[in-house]
């Protein structure tokens, strides 16, 4: 298992249920990795997507306490062990954790790595994911060279790799 996350260099990676901004090159990012494989996230993030729909191309699972939510084209896990076991039959390298940020901090244990794309600064935030710089079992494995996006934020590509997994 992986994630996959957009974060500032003080690892905030939202404020009032959006990204923190919009750069089309980390989205694009994103779909590429992603498509074709299972994405794993909270119900505030699918609720998060255009009409709280399922990302196309990708099995949805979303894990959630809310025994009674129940949307359309997407699988339901009430607990990290269901979810586990509803993993199990798909191959670890194509799952891709993909928030919110208490997903995020659940999960990261279980993934083997992780893709994050560094945003330039400190953007207004509510929500953060734990610094993988300060946890002695992941290591920052490839980082590309600091880049402007279209619509001005500066920004790199970063893959730090568990070494406990």
């Amino acid at each position: 298992m992986n994630f996959i996350v957009a974060v500032d260099e003080a690892w905030n990676i939202g404020c009032n249920g959006q990204l923190l901004t919009h750069v089309p090159e980390d989205m694009a990012n994103f779909r590429r990795t992603t498509t074709g494989g299972v994405v794993v996230m909270g119900r505030k993030t699918l609720e998060s997507f255009p009409e709280g729909k399922p990302l196309k191309n990708r099995k949805n699972i979303v894990l959630t306490r809310n025994k009674n939510y129940q949307p359309e084209d997407v699988i339901i896990c009430h607990s990290v062990e269901q979810l586990m076991e509803e993993l199990k039959q798909y191959p670890e390298e194509n799952i891709w954790v993909i928030g919110g940020s208490e997903i995020y901090n659940l999960l990261i244990p279980y993934c083997k790595k992780g893709y994050i794309t560094i945003l330039k600064g400190e953007y207004k935030a509510d929500t953060k994911i734990m610094n993988m710089d300060q946890i002695p079992s992941w290591k920052k494995i490839e980082e590309s060279p600091w880049q402007t996006s279209k619509k001005g934020a500066v920004f790199k590509f970063t893959v730090y790799e568990n070494n406990e997994k």
